[in-house]
């Protein structure tokens, strides 16, 4: 009696799993898109989606948003009990001196280094103990819960880079300056946008410094307190609008297998059935040139005509 045949999907993905551990593909190393499966194995795009999501699932590669789907470093292995405390010099034992190593900037930086490379979601306090080899319950003498965690993550990053000492003269220069060192924030770290609150802000210390510049740039240049705030309010939230599809994408590609390049693709039939009607002919024009979307220049455009639009509210010199 024959075995069942094996699915198409289970193959390759078996070709590819066995790549992966010979190493072969290595760690960092991008595994082909759907698009690159379908064409190099002669499969439906359903069946490419399966290969990437049964890859996923087996936690052999991960998505980046901007790279594709990329073969994920080896796992380190999780301890799953307090190794037996051994007497040291002195009468300390090698498990608390084990304890005493955990330290608060341990713990944030492990969980900033999960937020980055898997996203928010994927940010837990059992992970994070993983992480550093520890029990879940240590945690908690350093950090109050998640929320906590959270806070000093941000805090962490944006501390990072700070801003000069020194703020340009011109106007423009200044809160071009700081624009775009909160994008370069936004983009080395995709889930920070989504977890910036505007109508709720966070008490994030490293941050005040940011919303000083900009209040104090713009009030020194004719506008009220008020407005300065205002306007300091949209330049800050038009980033963050912009930014937070930077971990909406990682997600979506997480869950279909698809870049955004590949979603289109499977868009393009019903979208060229609905524009072939006539209704649409800028937007059929515009399908036939094609469109880059990329959200750095869709960020500087933004920026560049919102500082158009303060210009005739400011002065060009510094208030007296």
């Amino acid at each position: 009696m024959s075995g069942q045949a094996v699915p198409r999907y289970s193959q390759i993905v078996a070709e590819l799993r066995q790549r992966i551990e010979t190493g072969e593909l290595a760690p960092g190393d991008r595994v082909p898109s759907t698009r690159e499966i379908t064409r190099q194995w002669g499969v439906a795009m359903a069946t490419a989606t399966k290969v990437l999501t049964e890859l996923r699932r087996e936690g052999l590669v991960r998505a980046v948003p901007g790279v594709g789907t990329v073969v994920t470093a080896p796992s380190r292995p999780v301890r799953t009990s307090r190794p037996a405390a051994t007497k040291r010099p002195g009468g300390a034992s090698d498990a608390s001196s084990h304890q005493t190593a955990l330290t608060l900037g341990r713990i944030v930086g492990a969980a900033v280094t999960v937020a980055d490379t898997e996203g928010l979601a994927a940010v837990s306090m059992r992970r994070v103990a993983a992480e550093l080899g520890v029990a879940t319950m240590s945690l908690y003498r350093h950090v109050a819960d998640k929320d906590d965690l959270l806070i000093r993550m941000m805090d962490s990053i944006m501390a990072e880079d700070p801003l000069p000492a020194d703020r340009p003269a011109d106007w423009r220069d200044a809160i071009e300056l700081a624009a775009r060192q909160l994008w370069g924030l936004f983009r080395r770290n995709p889930w920070l946008a989504p977890a910036l609150s505007v109508t709720r802000p966070q008490m994030i210390a490293s941050a005040l410094p940011y919303s000083e510049w900009m209040l104090a740039t713009l009030h020194a240049h004719g506008l009220d307190l008020q407005s300065a705030f205002t306007a300091h309010l949209t330049l800050f939230n038009f980033a963050r609008g912009i930014a937070v599809n930077l971990e909406a994408e990682r997600e979506a590609e997480a869950h279909s297998g698809l870049d955004s390049e590949e979603w289109m693709d499977t868009q393009e039939p019903e979208l060229l059935a609905i524009l072939g009607t006539g209704r649409f002919p800028a937007l059929s024009s515009l399908a036939t040139a094609g469109y880059d979307l990329d959200l750095d220049a869709l960020f500087e455009f933004g920026l560049q005509r919102l500082l158009d639009g303060l210009a005739p509210l400011l002065n060009e010199s510094p208030a007296g």
